[in-house]
């Protein structure tokens, strides 16, 4: 609470949202929607599983093909999701 300064309510919401524990919980509900936006509607929709569990991104994928290319594409995905999400969401990938 200010008692020098008035603040408009989009200036507290825009302040709450950039801290960093709500900002990673905002990124983190994105996550299916950054996923396909990242590799695309095809890969998405062969995706079975996306969890995200201290750092790590587990994804389950239905094509053994599409799965050898993303694990040799792993590290570029998880810097373009971060880059995405605005923070640091993802530290390693796991492919299955």
């Amino acid at each position: 609470m200010r008692r020098t300064k008035t603040m408009l309510i989009g200036e507290v919401l825009e302040e709450f949202f950039k801290r960093p524990y709500v900002a990673a919980k905002v990124a983190e509900g994105k996550l299916p929607d950054t996923w396909r936006a990242v590799v695309g509607d095809q890969v998405a929709d062969l995706t079975t599983e996306l969890r995200l569990e201290n750092h790590v991104l587990y994804v389950r994928l239905q094509s053994s093909v599409i799965r050898s290319e993303l694990f040799y594409q792993r590290d570029a995905l998880r810097d373009e999701i971060n880059r995405r999400s605005g923070v640091r969401l993802v530290n390693v990938l796991i492919i299955r």
